[in-house]
């Protein structure tokens, strides 16, 4: 289904090769572009993987490649290109966050309302399960997702994003905006069921206790993510509520669910000391034949993207993967460290980079990480990061004019009550009836 989203982008590349001089092609030359050029180098290299000795599929390979390497291209360059001002920039931030309250929405009307026939037809089909819990007393809430985990963390990565934009934003109207999507999200999480999601959730607001820049900010939110820690770890607070109950089970070191996935993984590793590049990106769920040797790698539930990765690549690929990532990642973090100057749009850049630790580690506990829309969602905005410098001096005036209308309609209305006090009461009582 991610087809469609990619070949929208490639027609949006396509419209920027023609109209090149106002492209901003200049802005992609960065340390993002390198990384990726270098792990889809790799993937591409992948088409000659035939560790499962059943010849070369062209098909194949660039089904999984483009899942796996290319799109994440595709979406670097068009969010480069095309969020080349601030009112450009703030339209996407509300566009992202229209949608995810049309998702935050979904999820309260499936819950409260009822499934749609297709959402029952998956839900006691294909996804009965993993989202038909306890006997049917459980349900995991997908909303307009493909499934709950795909759903719950990367809602719980929308939250950390905006309740971040919200806190740091200056203009009146984007702060309540923001931290409307932001309070939502974070709600939506719970009914998905998915325990990573809070991990997540608290992972992407620790890493802003390292990027605020400020005592004044990293100070609160520090005791508010200690207390909202400690209630979840040690406490039994709202373990009535089954959701609720199951996020914190999360933190179960016992779990029937985590040991099932180190003994899948254990397993995983005796086959794959022998296959330092993987089984092939070519390789699909059960496309190996039952009598190869690596037949079961193919079959058995990855449950975690990275590991996905490491099946597909080896260890030489998921190496290679982690290192583009923490690159990437730690470009950005710098850019918003030490580059931007104004508040707000650092904020911007921080609330980017700490929702990309959210779903990362969201990609290490589920296979999220390339689906969609996390990734166009998450690593685009990592890209917008990096043209953040560009568009910082253009960003002050835009705020500083949108500050001096609100300044201005502030003072007309707080003249106005003045003058209304001034006058008799029958005057205004009068005006107004």
């Amino acid at each position: 289904m991610s087809l469609y989203n990619e070949l929208l982008e490639i027609v949006l590349l396509a419209f920027a090769l023609i109209n090149v001089q106002d492209s901003h092609f200049e802005r992609i030359g960065n340390v993002m572009l390198l990384t990726l050029m270098v792990w889809c180098g790799y993937c591409t290299l992948q088409v000659l993987n035939d560790t499962c000795n059943l010849g070369i599929d062209v098909g194949a390979w660039y089904t999984g490649a483009r899942l796996m390497a290319f799109q994440i291209l595709y979406a670097f360059l068009v969010f480069s290109i095309y969020i080349s001002k601030p009112d450009i920039l703030i339209k996407y931030l509300y566009l992202w966050g229209a949608l995810s309250l049309f998702a935050c929405f979904w999820v309260w009307k499936q819950k409260n309302m009822g499934f749609t026939s297709a959402e029952l037809s998956f839900l006691w089909g294909r996804g009965r399960s993993t989202h038909v819990l306890q006997g049917g007393s459980l349900i995991r809430y997908f909303s307009t997702y493909s499934d709950a985990a795909n759903f719950g963390i990367g809602i719980a990565s929308t939250a950390v994003a905006f309740i971040i934009f919200g806190i740091t934003a200056k203009v009146r109207k984007h702060k309540l905006i923001f931290l409307i999507v932001g309070a939502a999200a974070a709600w939506a999480m719970f009914p998905s069921g998915t325990r990573t999601a809070i991990a997540c959730l608290m992972a992407g607001f620790a890493a802003y206790i390292f990027l605020s820049k400020s005592f004044k900010i990293a100070i609160p939110f520090s005791i508010a993510f200690a207390i909202f820690a400690f209630i979840l770890i040690f406490t039994k607070i709202g373990d009535g509520n089954q959701s609720i109950h199951r996020m914190r089970t999360a933190f179960d070191k016992n779990d029937a669910s985590a040991g099932v996935r180190a003994a899948n993984q254990n397993a995983m590793k005796k086959y794959m000391k022998e296959a330092p590049f993987g089984i092939g990106i070519a390789q699909g769920y059960g496309s190996v034949p039952a009598n190869n040797k690596y037949a079961r790698m193919s079959t058995i539930p990855a449950d975690s993207e990275y590991v996905y990765i490491w099946l597909r690549t080896g260890e030489v690929g998921i190496t290679l993967y982690l290192i583009c990532t923490v690159i990437m990642l730690f470009g950005a973090c710098w850019i918003v460290f030490f580059t931007l100057k104004s508040p707000s749009l650092r904020g911007i850049g921080a609330g980017m980079c700490c929702a990309f630790v959210s779903i990362q580690l969201g990609g290490y506990g589920n296979q999220v990480l390339m689906q969609f829309p996390n990734c166009l969602q998450f690593y685009g905005g990592l890209s917008i990061v990096y043209i953040l410098p560009f568009i910082e001096n253009e960003w002050i005036t835009y705020e500083g004019n949108i500050l001096a209308k609100e300044a201005e309609r502030r003072r007309l209305r707080l003249e106005k009550i003045e003058n209304m006090r001034t006058k008799p009461w029958y005057s205004w009582i009068y005006k107004y009836l």
